[in-house]
């Protein structure tokens, strides 16, 4: 055999990973196999693989005897739409794709390359978690992996998907990167399992109800993607790689999508309800203002009185915050204010601007929320949002009321421009609550007071409820037309294309988490 031959020999046989058995049985749990996952990632013929020959160095419990394949982790990088990006992929065929020293070597090498070249990188996780053979050399590991997240995170997009199983310490790389998809019914992501949790505490729980997708999208808030198979979740994930720049050096690609800049949308003007106490869907308004009405929703089954997604305007990544009436009337409350602070942040750190929608009656009152400590979740949200350098623009649509005004990004928390609709209502609180404080005498002392009371309220609404008072104090840049704000927006945004903003120097700034 000439020396070309055993080379091409070796490769085809770690490409098998596991062999033909472990694949045939991977497929039959409707999952890919790692080499299959980065076939589809990646731009067509564009992978470049790493590390291929390396394999574990265990001598322990007969794993001398064990062949591992590229001990259970597929590294490299490629193309993904034309852009470099790095990726990692376990290979359940291969030892479960469970986390050993050299598995670990690998993972960090490609880590430390994506973010030397400034470059996304992608981890697709399906693991059976560390490799117990190899005691804490495995648990040293985790630990070089969770500090290059560490490092990397604000620096360069990184990107979890579980694919399959992700249990104890292999949650916590996920759980630092930027974004984790889930695919449906296949993925898990727990500290401890089920087992263990009923024989520690007596409870009863299977792995998909314990953390599944689904548990991590809508009741955890772990997971901010889900996907119903690998194919759809893979799909989801370069379609988010298109709204983010390579790394904080840059700006997200500019794509060009053939919506009129000055597009007037007339529909808008029409769509905010007469009575103040009536909901209307945000996400009608989010779509008109969109390139194409398409959008990125991030975290869409978590905390969905808030709504938090990408979209494009005159081909430019925007992030979108905003308030979704129809859900706790648009409340803040500790999860939204925990989802809304977080991806701030995310924009802010890859220079995407940020546009905040505002129709927001108040934080959300409750024994729960106070002793769940709504004030220092809420106090996140003020804080990501003075931090944020990035040019930011807010748009009150109806309600603004006390404390939540001003987390949704007022003019003192840094918004470069602040636009209203006619409907705006910016205040301390809604006329009713604030006739029956600041009148509550005059009321008492009425003839009728349901009548008097009735009278003032509307004064109140008539002094305050509207945008010209905030107008007229300089809080409000401009009372426009709804119609015009898809132009009104983007021409404020391309007025703060050059915004250069610094803050003190520190070491880094005291978020209370």
């Amino acid at each position: 055999m000439s020396k070309l031959e055993e080379l091409k020999k070796l490769k085809t046989e770690i490409a098998l990973g596991g062999g033909e058995k472990r694949i045939a049985a991977q497929h039959k749990r409707g999952k890919l196999t790692a080499r299959e996952r980065l076939t589809l990632l990646f731009d067509e013929g564009s992978f470049e693989e790493i590390d291929t020959f390396v394999s574990h160095r265990c001598q322990n419990f007969g794993m001398d005897s064990v062949s591992a394949p590229g001990d259970g982790v597929v590294t490299g990088y490629g193309k993904v739409d034309g852009r470099t990006v790095f990726a990692f992929a376990q290979d359940f065929t291969v030892l479960g794709g469970s986390l050993g020293e050299y598995h670990a070597e690998k993972i960090v090498k490609v880590q430390q390359m994506a973010l030397d070249v400034g470059a996304p990188i992608i981890g697709l996780n399906d693991s059976g978690g560390a490799r117990i053979q190899e005691g804490v050399n495995s648990l040293s590991g985790f630990g070089k992996i969770f500090f290059n997240n560490t490092i990397s995170s604000g620096v360069i997009p990184q990107i979890a998907v579980i694919m399959g199983p992700c249990a104890g310490g292999a949650v916590y790389s996920p759980a630092i990167m930027d974004f984790i998809f889930m695919v449906d019914q296949t993925s898990q992501m727990f500290i401890t399992g089920p087992q263990v949790i009923q024989a520690v505490t007596g409870e009863e729980i299977d792995s998909e109800s314990l953390g599944g997708a689904s548990a991590h999208n809508k009741i955890s808030g772990v997971a901010h993607f889900m996907g119903k198979t690998d194919e759809e979740t893979i799909a989801a994930v370069k379609d988010l790689l298109s709204y983010l720049p390579s790394s904080n050096r840059q700006k997200a690609p500019r794509k060009e999508t053939g919506d009129p800049a000055d597009r007037s949308i007339p529909e808008l003007n029409e769509l905010i309800p007469e009575n103040p106490a009536k909901a209307y869907d945000m996400y009608k308004v989010i779509r008109h203002l969109a390139d194409g009405s398409e959008i990125c929703d991030v975290m869409p089954h978590y905390a969905k009185n808030i709504i938090t997604c990408l979209i494009r305007m005159d081909g430019q990544t925007v992030g979108v915050i905003a308030n979704q009436p129809r859900i706790k009337a648009g409340c803040l409350d500790i999860n939204a204010s925990d989802k809304a602070a977080r991806f701030v942040r995310r924009c802010d750190a890859f220079n995407i601007p940020l546009l905040t929608l505002v129709d927001v009656p108040g934080f959300l009152p409750g024994v729960n929320q106070e002793h769940g400590g709504i004030i220092r979740h809420g106090a996140k949200l003020l804080y990501a949002y003075c931090e944020a350098t990035v040019p930011k623009v807010t748009l009150i649509i109806r309600k603004a009321y006390g404390g939540a005004y001003i987390g949704m990004c007022n003019k003192e928390l840094g918004a470069d421009q602040v636009l209203a609709w006619p409907t705006a209502q910016i205040a301390v609180m809604g006329a009713e609550g604030a006739a029956n404080i600041v009148f509550r005498n005059e009321i008492k002392a009425a003839e009728n007071p349901d009548a008097r009371r009735q009278e003032l309220i509307e004064e109140y609404e008539k002094k305050f409820n509207n945008p010209y008072r905030a107008a007229e104090m300089g809080y409000v840049d401009d009372v426009i037309e709804p119609a015009t704000s898809r132009q009104r927006i983007i021409g404020a945004f391309a007025m703060l294309e050059g915004k250069l903003q610094s803050r003190p120097v520190r070491k880094h700034g005291n978020i209370p988490l």
